[in-house]
């Protein structure tokens, strides 16, 4: 399975990626590993989380969440929050 992750940053600011892990990558965000841009705005909390089947799925999925306004990341969000930190157990 491979996955699409939204992070909320110490700023408030939203980060997309994906991976095959998700609470491996986000163990790597929070030592600051990871991302550039994660790095320098620690803490980060995982806030959204969608599964594909393959890789070429996801990557499809993140680069069109990333041209996303953030509003729209938000409501995304909105919508999902209460099973996100079921990834992270």
């Amino acid at each position: 399975m491979f996955y699409i992750y939204i992070l909320r940053c110490k700023d408030n600011s939203l980060y997309t990626g994906y991976t095959n892990d998700v609470k491996s990558r986000f163990n790597k965000h929070q030592l600051g590993k990871a991302s550039k841009y994660t790095r320098a705005k620690l803490p980060v909390e995982l806030v959204y989380v969608e599964i594909f089947e393959t890789k070429s799925e996801a990557m499809k999925r993140e680069v069109e969440i990333k041209k996303f306004a953030k509003g729209e990341k938000e409501s995304l969000i909105q919508l999902s929050s209460q099973f996100v930190h079921t990834y992270l157990e």
